[in-house]
């Protein structure tokens, strides 16, 4: 029985990591760094993102990069402490997002590529 295509979604376990970085050059050394560890399938990077925030009762205004990173639910918390071990920031922006549903033999591809055996 097939389904129509907007109906062949399922629920998952995979989690969407949104991150900054100081400069293309750290996302790009993050996300490598994600990606052959099999912490994300897959991560993204935007350019030219302004940032304005408080810190240090001051507010500020930046230039930052995203990071857009794919993953599982089991497979956050490492990333996490990796992330946090390696990023610039004393208080890297780390936040991640249960994805409700998708397309199968994508979430599929996440889970394998994040496999503890799995091999880029």
């Amino acid at each position: 029985m097939g389904c129509a295509k907007n109906e062949c979604m399922e629920k998952t376990n995979i989690f969407l990591v949104y991150m900054t970085a100081k400069d293309k050059a750290e996302a790009r050394s993050i996300g490598r760094a994600l990606v052959e560890a099999r912490l994300a399938a897959c991560v993204n990077i935007l350019e030219n993102m302004t940032s304005l925030y408080c810190w240090e009762g001051r507010l500020q205004e930046d230039q930052e990069v995203i990071l857009l990173a794919k993953t599982t639910v089991d497979r956050f918390a490492e990333l996490k402490t990796k992330v946090a071990a390696i990023h610039s920031y004393d208080c890297p922006c780390i936040l991640g997002f249960q994805a409700s549903e998708g397309f199968p033999p994508f979430l599929d591809w996440i889970r394998e590529s994040v496999a503890r055996e799995a091999v880029c």
